[in-house]
């Protein structure tokens, strides 16, 4: 059994380093010229025979050189690449783009994605928080004309859903006024998941109401909430891939575009990725999905106070600048906690973040 010793790994950091820079099958004359390893082109060959024996380099047919295999991109991810700074205009752009003023959740997620394209040259993907972790903020019934009403909820996020109902007759606008202000008082703050039976009964004892007429303003409220539900995602940077050499492939390149134009394969993936509060990275069969399986996936969440949001992506080929990447979506993601808390103020749970 061959041993990954020190002069091992410093080749094949070398020629991962190289691979992702040029895109070019990297031979031992490249490494031996470029690289001041001390050591000679015929030892560099024998250690990159060694390497594909072990599983962490590939040879073409058509080429003398070797590339990176999954296995050698997990192992350079895990011990080997060296840490990237952005750079000072990295900073800069990505403070001007999430800085400005914005009053919903979905306008701040946007922008991380537009900006986190930009930087990387990658696809981004970025996607609402999942409702249940959602708090209401306000719901307001407004009469409509006699037998109809009118519900909106805004949520602590910025997102507004409304609904029209048919009520009884009987319910005049000052009544309406009282079930929203007793609405307001029993279900502010709460999160979609807190809204249960016996909250509801809690409701219909107070407001001194029959269960029939409450009722219809009461599915009104949840279909509302229900609304919320859909999960949206930004998507930018779709054809940044066409741009890699690997990507050119016609079939291939658009099996890609086809799985970006899937919401429901990109929520799987952003939701697969909501389990972790640090930075998860997926090289090429690393992913379950069939879809992606030639790609490298980089995906991180963002956070209200202590709770777990929602998630911001980055998908591209498996030669990807995996430092630069990761340095980009670290201080993206502490930007977008950083407006959240601005935006909303307070946690959940109702407490300050403050």
């Amino acid at each position: 059994m061959m041993f990954l010793d020190d002069r091992k790994m410093r080749i094949l950091r070398a020629i991962i380093d190289d691979y992702i820079n040029t895109a070019e099958p990297i031979g031992s004359r490249t490494i031996a010229r470029k690289h001041e390893l001390g050591l000679s082109s015929a030892t560099i060959r024998n250690e990159m025979a060694d390497l594909e024996d072990m599983g962490y380099l590939a040879q073409p047919h058509t080429s003398a050189g070797r590339i990176p295999s999954d296995k050698g991109y997990r192992l350079y991810v895990d011990q080997l690449m060296r840490a990237s700074d952005l750079s000072i205009e990295d900073i800069e752009h990505i403070r001007r783009s999430m800085e400005i003023k914005i009053n919903e959740l979905g306008q701040l997620m946007k922008q991380a994605s537009l900006v986190m394209s930009k930087i990387t040259k990658y696809t981004s993907m970025a996607m609402i928080p999942q409702t249940n972790k959602i708090a209401l903020k306000a719901v307001q019934v407004v009469p409509v004309e006699v037998g109809k009403a009118l519900i909106i909820i805004v949520t602590n996020t910025g997102i507004v859903r409304n609904g029209l109902i048919r009520i009884s007759e009987s319910i005049t606008p000052d009544l309406l006024i009282k079930v929203s202000n007793v609405f307001n008082d029993k279900l502010s703050g709460l999160t979609l998941e807190q809204i249960n039976f016996p909250l509801i009964k809690e409701i219909e004892y107070e407001m001194g109401m029959a269960k029939e007429i409450l009722l219809p303003i009461l599915d009104g409220v949840a279909d509302c909430i229900n609304q919320t539900d859909t999960s949206e995602v930004y998507l930018d940077g779709t054809t940044n891939i066409l741009n890699y050499p690997e990507f050119r492939d016609v079939i291939k390149a658009k099996e890609f575009l086809d799985t970006l134009d899937e919401k429901d394969i990109l929520c799987r993936i952003l939701k697969g990725a909501s389990s972790s509060k640090g930075v998860t990275i997926q090289i090429g069969a690393e992913n379950e999905m069939k879809e992606i399986k030639d790609c490298s996936l980089i995906t991180t969440t963002y956070s209200l106070g202590n709770i777990i949001i929602g998630s911001i992506g980055i998908i591209g080929p498996t030669r990807m600048e995996y430092s630069r990447v990761i340095s980009t979506m670290n201080y993206i993601r502490e930007k977008i906690n950083q407006e959240l808390n601005k935006l909303i103020g307070s946690q959940p749970d109702g407490s300050s973040t403050e």
